[in-house]
C-alpha cells in the first residue's frame, strides 16, 4: 500500500497525548513509518511490530496505553488478538484499521473490545481524531474514578485552610513557595492539623492543578493490599485477581498522589517506593512492565519520622528523599487567635448542610473555646460545631465536662516526643471512657493504628 501523502496539521494542545505509550502493529512497514512519524511527537513513545506475535513480545517488554491494530496480519489476525487480550485482561485502547471491511467486520470488532474502527486509506486527521477521542475517554475515565473516591474528603476540604495568625502566614507562604516545585514534601503534625488541605492546597497551586489529586490513607489499606492498591496489579497477580487492575499512581498521572500516614507503610513497601520516586517507574504486581509515571508525591504523617527511623521503623534513604520539603503544621493550641475565625467558617460550611440555623456564640463562650486545648486539633472543632448544630446550643460541656481539656505541656511533664505522644493519645483516651474507635476518630489515625500504640505500651 502507498504511505498517505497528507501533511500532518501544525501541532495542537489538544492532540498532544504526553504520557501515553503507542504500538503499532500493521505488517506494511509504510503505514509503521507513517503512523510513528506522525504520531511519535505527540505522545511519550511510539512502538511497533508487524505481527500480533511480535506484538504481544512489546506489550510483554513494556507498557502500552493505546494499540493500532491492523486485522489482516501474517499469522493470528487482529481481531482475534483483541479478543485475547480482552480475556487476559489487558484494559487498554485499540484502534482497529483495515482496508478491506464490511458491516460484519466492524460488528465483530467492536464486539471484541475495539475502542475504533478505521478504513485504509485515511487521512491524518482520521487518525488523530481517533487517538484523541481513546485520550480523552481515558483521561474522563480517571477523573470520575478519583471523583467518586474522594468526593467526599473533598466537599469538607474545599474551603480551605482558614487563619491570619502568625503560624498561618508562615504556613501560606511555605505553601506558596512549595507549590511552584515539583519536589516531594512531607507534611508533619499531630492528628487533626490540617495535612491534606495543605496538600490540596499545594496542588492547586501548582503546575499540576489540572492534573488530578489522589489522596490515599496508607494506614487504612491492609498490609497485603497496598502494593496492588498503589500500583495495581496484573491478571492473576494474586487470589482473587481476576482481571488487570490500575493503582493509584495510574490515577494520579499528572497530577498529585497524596500519601497521608506514610509512617504506616510496611517496610519492603518503603523500599519499592524508593525505587518509584528515583526511577518514576512502577511495576504492577505480577507484572514484569516497569510503567512510566509522571506524579508528584506529597506525604503527611501524625508521627515524627526521625525518631521513626531511629527505632528502625522507616527507612533514612526514603525519609531523606521525602523530605527535600518538609513542612510542619502547628497544633490548634499554639494559634488559639485563629478560632473564632475557624469557628465561624465550619458554622457557614456546615449549618446549610445539616438545615440547621447557625449559632451566634457570645464572646463568655467563645473564651470557653480559646482556653481548652485541643487534643483532636481542628478537626475536633469542626466536630464540635457540627454536634452543636445539631443541638441547638454550644456544646461546652462536652469539652470540659472531660480530662482532655488539659495542657498536654506544663511544667514538671514530659517534652520528648514520645511521652507526649502517649500523654495525648491517653488524654484522648481517658475522655471517651476508653472507645478506641471515638478516640480515634478523633485523633484522626486508623482504630488499628491506635491498637498498636496501645499494645506497645501494655495497656487493656
Amino acid at each position: 500500500m502507498t504511505t498517505p501523502s497528507t501533511t500532518p496539521p501544525p501541532e495542537r494542545a489538544a492532540e498532544a497525548w504526553p504520557f501515553w505509550t503507542l504500538l503499532v502493529v500493521d505488517d506494511e512497514q509504510g503505514m509503521r513509518n507513517f503512523l510513528v512519524k506522525a504520531l511519535g511527537p505527540r505522545c511519550h513513545a511510539v512502538l511497533e511490530a508487524a505481527s500480533a506475535e511480535a506484538g504481544e513480545q512489546q506489550l510483554r517488554a513494556h507498557h502500552v496505553d493505546l494499540i493500532i491494530l491492523d486485522i489482516s496480519l501474517p499469522g493470528k489476525n487482529g481481531v482475534a488478538w483483541l479478543k485475547e487480550l480482552r480475556e487476559q485482561g489487558w484494559s487498554g485502547d485499540v484502534i482497529l484499521i483495515t482496508a478491506f471491511a464490511d458491516l460484519d467486520t466492524a460488528i465483530e470488532a467492536l464486539r471484541a473490545g475495539a475502542s475504533d474502527f478505521i478504513l485504509k486509506p485515511f487521512r491524518m486527521p482520521q487518525i488523530l481524531n481517533a487517538v484523541q477521542h481513546c485520550w480523552v475517554r481515558s483521561r474522563l475515565a480517571r477523573e470520575n474514578y478519583i471523583l467518586r473516591r474522594a468526593s467526599a474528603v473533598e466537599g469538607q476540604a474545599r474551603g480551605g485552610l482558614v487563619g491570619s495568625s502568625p503560624a498561618m502566614a508562615q504556613l501560606w507562604e511555605s505553601v506558596r513557595r512549595a507549590a511552584g516545585v515539583h519536589s516531594t514534601v512531607l507534611l508533619q503534625g499531630e492528628s487533626g492539623t490540617g495535612k491534606e488541605l495543605v496538600a490540596r492546597a499545594l496542588h492547586a497551586q501548582s503546575a499540576r492543578a489540572q492534573g488530578p489529586f489522589v489522596p490515599v490513607n496508607c494506614a487504612a489499606v491492609s498490609p497485603e493490599l497496598i502494593e496492588s492498591e498503589l500500583f495495581g496489579h496484573a491478571k492473576g497477580a494474586f487470589t482473587g485477581a481476576t482481571r488487570a487492575r490500575n493503582g493509584l499512581f495510574h490515577y494520579a498521572q499528572g497530577g498529585t498522589l497524596f500519601l497521608d500516614e506514610v509512617a504506616e507503610l510496611p517496610l519492603p513497601l518503603q523500599s519499592t517506593l524508593l525505587r518509584v520516586l528515583e526511577d518514576l517507574k512502577i511495576r504492577p504486581v505480577g507484572s514484569e512492565q516497569l510503567v512510566p509515571v509522571n506524579v508528584r508525591i506529597i506525604a503527611a504523617t501524625n508521627r515524627h519520622l526521625a525518631s521513626e527511623v531511629a527505632a528502625g521503623r522507616f527507612r533514612k534513604d526514603l525519609y531523606y528523599r521525602l523530605q527535600v520539603v518538609e513542612l510542619t503544621l502547628a497544633p490548634l493550641r499554639e494559634h488559639k487567635e485563629d478560632i473564632p475565625e475557624l469557628a465561624a467558617h465550619f458554622m457557614a460550611q456546615l449549618a446549610p448542610a445539616l438545615g440547621a440555623e447557625p449559632l451566634a456564640l457570645s464572646d463568655t463562650e467563645m473564651a470557653f473555646l480559646q482556653r481548652y486545648d485541643w487534643p483532636g486539633n481542628v478537626r475536633e472543632l469542626r466536630n464540635l460545631i457540627e454536634r452543636s448544630l445539631i443541638l441547638g446550643a454550644l456544646n461546652v460541656s462536652a469539652l470540659y465536662a472531660q480530662p482532655a481539656a488539659a495542657r498536654l505541656t506544663t511544667a514538671g511533664q514530659p517534652t520528648d516526643l514520645h511521652a507526649l505522644e502517649k500523654q495525648h493519645i491517653l488524654s484522648v483516651l481517658e475522655s471517651v471512657q476508653g472507645d478506641k474507635t471515638r478516640a480515634a476518630q478523633l485523633l484522626g489515625i486508623s482504630r488499628r493504628t491506635l491498637e498498636r500504640r496501645v499494645a506497645e505500651w501494655a495497656l487493656p
